[in-house]
């Protein structure tokens, strides 16, 4: 999505999230130069009246960023941590609703269940969703109607990276990264004999339950067992009014048929949004300092429905999909410290079976999607030298795709991708300079398929990709930034292969298999203040697409869906992320903090118009409150009108939304118990974003009163 964060926050967690730099295993730039990580221990209790100013400034110093301690303000490139009391409040059943409020962050929002996060403009293949640094192993950047195989309940932080250093993930992480940090490979010792976390929540818009329980128990000699089980259950969403837009309201009540007619009033509760999940994960570490090894095993089995996309054709029936996922997967981890020319090597690595089913309305399979595959890095962490450091490593990427049935849309496909990356950094006084390159090889194959009446086909892609960046302390307190990169992407397999119906996205796709690579060439400037009663981090980006792979519309019709073909041409991405907070100081016996998001994306693609699904310009901005236990937060959001859309994109209505929460730390002693109450969307409004191929079919949530408790023992 675009991205443009614009906040005054002054909480320990939202300040955070401008600074943390996102992603686990291959540090950005300036990760050789951290100390040592910090324990669990090292972590700041919640604030209090007396505490706040302190804890605030202390925050400013440092971050965390998955187990390395690194000063504020490093970090090149638009960033964000939710975790602690925000990331309870915003906890959605999607990791894309979850992060939706974020500064540059906006979701593909398929229903309640199914909606993976876009940010600055780009979604699918182009953003990773990770956990703890290796990917999910599932298909959901094929298709928005697929949800992501992670349940955000298991989260103990989500960093989000936007930039050119999201590239040392991989090629297809020009767009961004989303890492999702989980406890399942123990990182540190609990401090009693058992460590508990836990998680309850409820929501009254779709009457959704949810809880999370882990619990770390150490056995002899630096051994950790880890355990942990989530369920979530939620009804059918209700929404603030109609399902259907005005324009398909008019539509439908003009039809001679009756049921379609019945089409115009129908409001309320979302058809066909009902979801349940569970997972179950054990985990084995070993702690010892700065040694760090471990594995795990997590089943996740989840059941949900696809709204209907509801036709006003009689001839053509409207589908109620049910997708029924389960997935298998296993992860391992190494952190072992060096001493001399290096002082760390990392290495992690996954491998998962995935397998959903689409169920039609008659509880007939409709089709069969699998995915196996596996995927490990490595890296080696300098020493820091002088003032120079970096981290240099490899990445192998190795997984198989088939798909069986009516809606079957791709040959069976295999993907595999090596890649070598490294950055450095060099500090010198006030500037800090930092240089990467990745180099990276891929082999996407399919085979002959009679269903589709495609032949067998393979190609090979060599792709590099390289940034350089500076940052410089033009004043105590303030510093301005600016990085210059290149980078180019393979073509995904459904990029190059498809050949068939498509349900997700309504359309007929057809691959190209005669794709180049990717290329493009963007500039991003920063500006940050950083101390102070008042913070601000202001961002601008442009990027330069010289061969952007986008699927267009060639006027056919085929299986009563418009064929959509891939192509290739230039195209130009632009927008800006502002997020400033302040410190209004105390009154009547209150601590008051304020904060302001505004983000923004233009997005032009040269033979095609605007592209597809871009959200608009946004302004997010509220006031916060906090007397000792209780910190109690008012918001208002507003999304504008976006008419700048895509062929064959409807105009989305702007939308305003009223949000208030409380959270209260009940004990003194443990600050990790907050009960917090929250109100989304008071006024009820029909809110729908541009982002989503279902927008005109089904709202967001209408209010939704969420309850949550969490703790840790």
């Amino acid at each position: 999505m675009t991205g443009i964060p614009c906040r005054f926050r002054m909480t320990m967690t939202r300040s955070s999230s401008l600074l943390a730099l996102a992603v686990a295993l291959c540090p950005a730039p300036a990760l050789a130069q951290a100390d040592a990580a910090p324990t669990s221990s090292d972590a700041a209790p919640a604030a209090t009246d007396g505490a706040q100013d302190e804890e605030h400034h202390d925050n400013d110093e440092v971050i965390v960023v998955t187990g390395v301690r690194k000063k504020a303000g490093d970090a090149l490139g638009g960033l964000s941590v939710l975790s602690g009391d925000d990331l309870a409040t915003d906890l959605r059943p999607s990791i894309g609703e979850t992060l939706a409020r974020q500064p540059g962050i906006t979701a593909s929002s398929f229903g309640p269940t199914a909606s993976r996060p876009i940010l600055r403009g780009l979604s699918g293949d182009r953003v990773r969703i990770l956990t703890d640094g290796i990917g999910n192993f599932d298909v959901s950047a094929s298709s928005p109607d697929h949800a992501v195989s992670l349940n955000p309940l298991t989260a103990e932080r989500i960093e989000v990276l936007r930039g050119p250093a999201a590239l040392l993930y991989g090629s297809s992480a020009i767009g961004g990264v989303v890492n999702v940090i989980d406890r399942r490979i123990p990182r540190t010792e609990p401090e009693g004999p058992v460590g508990v976390n836990g998680l309850l929540s409820y929501g009254t818009a779709a009457n959704e339950r949810s809880a999370n329980l882990s619990v770390d128990v150490p056995v002899v000699s630096h051994f950790i067992i880890h355990a942990d089980g989530n369920w979530s259950k939620s009804d059918e969403l209700r929404t603030g009014g109609h399902i259907l837009t005005k324009a398909l309201r008019d539509q439908a009540a003009a039809s001679p048929d009756p049921e379609i007619r019945e089409l115009a009033d129908l409001k309320g509760d979302l058809p066909n949004s009902a979801a349940k999940s569970w997972e179950v994960s054990g985990g084995l570490g070993y702690v010892d300092g700065n040694l760090n090894l471990g594995v795990s095993v997590t089943r996740h089995d989840a059941l949900y429905g696809v709204p209907i996309r509801y036709s006003l054709d009689p001839d053509i029936e409207a589908e109620a999909p049910t997708i029924d996922v389960k997935q298998t997967r296993y992860d391992a981890r190494a952190e072992i410290p060096l001493t001399g020319l290096f002082n760390q090597i990392r290495a992690r690595a996954g491998y998962a079976n995935y397998r959903h089913n689409e169920i039609e309305d008659s509880g007939a399979i409709g089709s069969t999607f699998k995915t196996k595959g596996g995927e490990g890095r490595a890296e080696l962490v300098q020493s820091d030298r002088a003032g120079w450091g970096g981290t240099t490593g490899i990445q192998y990427l190795d997984r198989k795709l088939h798909i069986d049935g009516d809606e079957k849309f791709l040959p069976p496909s295999k993907q595999r991708q090596f890649g070598l990356f490294t950055m450095q950094s060099l500090v010198r006084g006030p500037l800090r300079i930092e240089g990467g390159a990745r180099v990276e090889f891929s082999k996407l194959s399919a085979a002959e398929d009679e269903t589709l009446g495609t032949p067998s086909m393979r190609r090979n892609f060599t792709t590099v990709s390289g940034s350089l960046g500076a940052a410089y302390e033009i004043s105590p307190g303030w510093r301005a930034g600016g990085t210059l990169s290149y980078a180019s992407r393979a073509p995904s397999i459904d990029e190059l292969f498809a050949n068939g119906p498509h349900a997700g996205t309504q359309a007929f796709e057809v691959g190209n298999p005669d794709l180049d690579t990717e290329r493009s060439i963007s500039f991003e400037a920063s500006l940050r203040k950083l101390a102070g009663p008042l913070h601000l981090t202001a961002t601008g980006y442009y990027s330069h697409f010289s061969n952007f792979i986008f699927q267009a519309p060639n006027g056919e019709i085929e299986d009563n869906l418009p064929v959509y073909v891939a192509q290739q041409d230039k195209a130009n991405y632009y927008g800006f992320e502002l997020e400033a907070e302040a410190e209004f100081g105390n009154a009547l016996g209150i601590h008051w903090d304020g904060d302001l998001i505004a983000d923004y994306v233009h997005a032009t693609v040269k033979s095609f118009g605007p592209a597809p699904q871009i959200p608009p310009f946004r302004l997010l901005g509220g006031i916060s409150g906090t007397k000792g236990p209780f910190k109690g937060r008012v918001e208002v959001e507003h999304a504008f009108r976006q008419n700048r859309n895509a062929p064959l994109e409807t105009e989305t209505a702007g939308f305003t939304l009223l949000n208030a929460s409380l959270d209260w730390h009940p004990l003194s002693d443990r600050p990790d118990l907050t009960l917090s109450i929250a109100a989304n969307n008071i006024f009820d409004v029909v809110a729908r974003r541009s982002s989503s191929l279902l927008k005109d079919y089904a709202p967001l949530a209408g209010r939704d009163i969420r309850l949550t408790a969490s703790f840790g023992l």
